[in-house]
């Protein structure tokens, strides 16, 4: 399994992907970039996540698009820098990688998922110039606090020591029940790394607890700002995102684009991969 080192080769890997380090000015993030179109798809997961979350997606989609997906920072093998988990520090992330991997002749869409989506809405309302769109899965503005209370203790309860691949697998299998054991197993064999005689998450709990503070932050003037097309969307079944919540943005900007994808809970992308691709796919030939 993908555990035994927090280093990754560089370079084109034998299924057809590069891993690459790419530096911010700020810090370094590790991307995996797929593809060779003119259109670059910027992929960006949730909280505690990483990049090989999207695999099915970014597969689909490399047939087409330049498709970069990323380890956030403090998560997966991007740097986990002491401070610095404010919605303004993960949106420069955003800006900086689109800068630099982006204008490649077509589109530059950033497509996100829960902490992924509140970034790409904030950094499309900041620079409408650099940013052609965006796909925002699973947050949205006017999520309540009993919610942000019930994520928050998920995800700071999640640093835990475990004995083997096995135990993680468990552990990630009971935690998201509607997740299909394929993308469990991908979970756990890049998103954990060994530590003395067990397994630890790759995911800086200091960085996770910083990120899911600042989540509860504002997003609806930013969304207001947002002057690129965009799409929301929501798992039938989230309860991140509840529908008075997801009702309560399409009032906001009723202009944007709204999906409802059936059996799905929060984590669309992994529940319903092919759904997604058709969904960014479709929007994207609508720009």
């Amino acid at each position: 399994m993908a555990v035994e080192s927090q280093d990754m080769q560089q370079g084109v890997q034998a299924g057809g992907f590069e891993d690459r380090r790419v530096n911010t000015g700020d810090i370094e993030l590790q991307v995996r970039v797929r593809g060779t179109g003119d259109t670059t798809v910027f992929l960006f997961h949730g909280v505690t996540a990483n990049l090989d979350v999207w695999r099915p997606i970014a597969e689909d989609l490399a047939a087409q698009f330049t498709v970069v997906a990323v380890d956030q920072r403090g998560h997966g093998r991007s740097d986990k820098p002491a401070s610095g988990y404010t919605h303004t520090d993960y949106s420069n992330d955003v800006i900086a990688l689109v800068e630099q991997l982006g204008g490649n002749g077509g589109k530059d869409v950033v497509v996100g998922h829960s902490l992924g989506s509140r970034n790409a809405t904030v950094a499309t309302a900041r620079r409408p110039d650099l940013i052609d769109g965006f796909v925002g899965i699973d947050f949205t503005p006017f999520i309540e606090t009993e919610v942000f209370d019930s994520l928050e203790a998920r995800v700071n309860g999640g640093d835990q020591h475990f004995a083997d691949r096995d135990a993680v697998i468990e552990y990630l299998q009971n935690r998201y029940q509607k997740i299909p054991r394929e993308a469990i197993v991908r979970r756990a064999d890049y998103g954990y790394v060994r530590d003395g005689d067990g397994l630890r998450p790759l995911a800086s709990p200091e960085a996770m607890a910083q990120t899911v503070t600042g989540l509860r932050a504002d997003l609806a003037p930013f969304t207001e700002d947002v002057a690129r097309p965009a799409l929301y969307i929501r798992g039938a079944e989230s309860t991140l995102v509840t529908q008075a919540a997801f009702e309560a943005t399409r009032r906001l900007r009723p202009d944007l684009g709204y999906q409802l994808v059936d059996d799905a809970d929060h984590y669309v992308p992994e529940e319903q991969p092919r759904a997604i691709a058709d969904s960014i796919r479709s929007f994207i030939a609508g720009l």
